[in-house]
């Protein structure tokens, strides 16, 4: 738990509707006088809409404790009920067991309460949330509750909270009684980025925290952006953020650390596939690429392992679609072919013929199989092979680079693709080390340049029919 790694007394983003950690914005504050004010004056219906999320739970929780001292309160929330079903929640909330009573004898014993609280000078107030999920029949028998009544007096005030869905079922002409009865309509809106802010440190302020800023401007911009100021969302990325920050050890959260928690948030991520086929003129892309998260160590070794996954999936591919007996001979051949280089190099001597076997065509044909065979089997066996050994420092001048001109829409992976034939991690971060003024690998500028490393001995993978043209020559 991050609550001793920051000093905390309890849990500050909690999904359970505390009033303590109710923060007042501007439509909040309003919302929660209209409401209080609707039923200090009897005015039998009224009615709270907002977007899900936006804490319209917390706020009537802290109404009926304002109202405690003047009222009795019932909450319900089971709204996938019908109308017997309902009565049934109400009385036992009342403690009283309704089971095998019927609709006459409940209606009768929920009067007798209503009375018995009017006389003691006491409202009844009953507040249902999850409204917009009441059926219309269910709808009207609530109307009709609103019945109960002396000649000067409601003697039940009815509360009904929900989402804009709500708003949509009573303005239907199957309920416009109901609707004239609503006197009064709250509505709730999503915060600001001032709001934002001062909601999330009035939370950490109620749990405890009182070591200045936790969050950074621009942490809680993020949080601002990826939220759309609805205080639930607020509270899933806060929690996200301070366990991660926990387990780096880092005492305030950064824009860093809220990249890391919004990517791990994409539901996108959990249900797009890997690795996307490669159509003819549109390169290759790995998902997610780095995207804001080459620091970090879960990132890659994901990243890593979806794109090994892949290759294997496509090596596999190609040497499935081999004629059978395929790619025995070109392991024969090759090693023939590799003794056969091996000995002329070893050679002083030879014919012209020899040395037209061991020409610099014929071995780069024989090594770019070589390498490719042993990729496909390292592939097959589940493992990774380095074609392509990286150098073992950056490179220090122009003369060990290559610039290259990003194109409309690259990304670092795609560059690395089309020139060195090649994305792999090693690579990507030495090309970040090359630029170091590169900040979004996935975002790139078109016409920026990229300084490239010159790898020691580019290979070109065959395609299928390139190999088998290469067995047939040999």
């Amino acid at each position: 738990m991050f609550l001793d790694f920051y000093q905390l007394r309890e849990q500050p983003f909690g999904v359970t509707p505390d009033p303590r950690f109710l923060y007042f914005g501007q439509s909040h504050r309003e919302a929660l006088a209209s409401l209080f004010y609707a039923i200090e004056a009897d005015r039998s219906f009224v009615a709270l809409i907002g977007h899900p999320g936006l804490g319209k739970t917390t706020l009537i929780f802290q109404l009926l404790e304002k109202l405690q001292r003047t009222s009795r309160t019932v909450f319900l929330f089971q709204t996938q009920c019908n109308s017997r079903e309902l009565f049934h929640y109400l009385l036992n909330n009342l403690g009283i067991d309704a089971s095998g009573i019927d609709m006459v004898s409940m209606s009768d014993k929920l009067h007798q309460i209503l009375s018995r609280e009017r006389l003691a000078g006491r409202r009844f107030v009953l507040a249902i949330d999850e409204a917009q999920n009441l059926d219309t029949s269910v709808l009207e028998t609530i109307r009709l509750l609103s019945n109960f009544e002396t000649s000067r007096y409601k003697l039940l005030q009815i509360l009904l909270i929900g989402t804009p869905q709500l708003a949509r079922k009573l303005a239907s002409p199957a309920l416009v009684q109901l609707q004239q009865r609503v006197s009064m309509f709250a509505r709730l809106e999503p915060f600001g980025s001032d709001d934002t802010a001062r909601y999330i440190a009035h939370r950490l302020r109620v749990a405890g925290y009182g070591e200045g800023a936790l969050f950074t401007p621009g942490a809680l911009q993020v949080i601002k952006d990826r939220s759309q100021g609805i205080p639930r969302n607020i509270n899933r990325l806060c929690f996200s953020a301070l366990s991660l920050g926990c387990a780096m050890g880092r005492k305030r959260i950064d824009v860093e650390i809220m990249r890391e928690v919004v990517a791990d948030l994409d539901l996108e991520c959990l249900y797009k596939p890997v690795l996307t086929r490669r159509t003819a003129g549109v390169p290759r892309t790995v998902g997610p690429i780095l995207s804001r998260r080459t620091k970090s160590k879960s990132g890659l070794r994901r990243w890593v392992l979806g794109a090994t996954s892949a290759a294997a999936s496509m090596v596999a591919g190609v040497l499935l679609s081999f004629p059978p007996g395929t790619v025995s001979r070109l392991w024969q051949t090759n090693t023939q072919a590799s003794a056969t280089v091996n000995n002329s190099s070893a050679s002083t001597e030879g014919s012209s013929e020899e040395t037209s076997v061991s020409g610099p065509e014929t071995s780069d044909k024989q090594t770019q199989m070589e390498s490719w065979i042993r990729f496909s089997l390292d592939a097959n066996a589940g493992e990774t092979a380095d074609l392509t050994p990286l150098r073992s420092s950056s490179p220090s001048d122009d003369s060990e680079t290559t610039k290259v001109v990003a194109q409309s829409g690259e990304t670092l992976q795609h560059i690395a693709l089309r020139t060195l034939g090649q994305d792999s991690i090693e690579l990507i971060e030495q090309i970040r080390q090359l630029n170091p003024g590169l900040t979004d690998p996935d975002h790139i500028e078109a016409g920026q340049e990229i300084r490239l490393p010159q790898l020691s001995k580019p290979v070109d993978l065959p395609t299928v029919g390139g190999a088998r043209d290469m067995v047939g020559k040999n």
